[in-house]
């Protein structure tokens, strides 16, 4: 029996950002680094638990200057070599324990694929801008 999916209400909660970038590889590679090979790039070594399915829980953890980031979540869905979304849960500095979510919409374009990542449901701006910051750099490890 299949679960229904319960989305996060985040109408109370409007920050958001999206950042665009053009990369090198392909919607099919990318999509396997967001849903099979966190820890390649982006995830501390080890520390990856997920089964990318609709409705199925996640966590990771990422090491920064010498601190510890668990980052939670579960998957809303995902199309392959296409879409990826997700609740995305982190602590005091990231999310603040809310329930947000981010999608990633990959297109071919070129010989490379488009990327857009929209983060949604921050509860305040300073959260919203930290992430607006990291998710730069975020890419430029996956790229």
């Amino acid at each position: 029996m299949t679960l229904p999916i319960s989305l996060p209400d985040i109408s109370q909660r409007p920050y958001q950002l999206t950042v665009e970038r053009q990369m090198e590889a392909s919607p099919n590679v990318l999509y396997q680094a967001w849903t099979k090979r966190l820890d390649d790039w982006f995830a501390a070594s080890g520390t990856v638990i997920m089964d990318a399915r609709v409705n199925t829980a996640f966590f990771f953890e990422t090491h920064f200057e010498g601190q510890r980031h668990p980052h939670y979540g579960r998957f809303l869905r995902l199309e392959p070599d296409r879409l990826i979304e997700l609740t995305w849960v982190t602590g005091e500095g990231g999310t603040k324990g809310h329930e947000t979510v981010l999608t990633v919409e990959l297109e071919l374009s070129g010989n490379g694929t488009q990327l857009r990542l929209t983060h949604a449901g921050f509860p305040d701006e300073n959260s919203r801008d930290q992430h607006e910051q990291a998710w730069p750099m975020v890419l430029d490890q996956l790229e």
